[in-house]
């Protein structure tokens, strides 16, 4: 296996949201024909300190991780990462490409200064729970949404 983890390039952003429309639970919300959206996106992560990963093997996209960089109030207004849209391809799990992107997404956030990273997943995802686990991240509370 030859994966790479690296900040997604203009050129990846077709292939990026496939893989996320490929992990989605629900119907779909994406817009695939308007790559211009998922670009600026992008590029706003970035100028706020995060970035969205993309892992590649034999250099097509086979995942995604969006660290997005905050400051909070609390912590003496200490930085913290929250991960999103953590995705691999349906035919590229178990091979340790989601490790490597949170792994990534980690050393990110420690170069930033972040005190913690951390993430919600659905409720019915529990292979992704203990994928989690696996790897450091614990359970310690329950997170609310609300749909606008």
């Amino acid at each position: 296996m030859n994966v790479e983890v690296r900040p997604l390039a203009r050129a990846d952003v077709g292939a990026a949201v496939a893989v996320l429309i490929g992990g989605a639970l629900g119907p779909p919300a994406e817009r695939p024909d308007d790559p211009d959206a998922y670009w600026r996106a992008a590029e706003e992560t970035a100028a706020r300190g995060g970035a969205v990963l993309v892992a590649t093997e034999d250099g097509a996209v086979v995942g995604l991780c969006q660290v997005i960089v905050m400051r909070h109030f609390q912590h003496a207004g200490g930085l913290c990462a929250e991960l999103e849209s953590v995705h691999v391809r349906e035919d590229r799990r178990g091979r340790g490409i989601g490790g490597a992107l949170l792994q990534a997404a980690e050393v990110l956030a420690r170069e930033r200064g972040c005190y913690r990273v951390q993430l919600t997943s659905n409720l019915a995802r529990a292979d992704a729970h203990r994928f989690y686990e696996a790897h450091g991240f614990r359970p310690t509370h329950r997170g609310f949404k609300k749909v606008l």
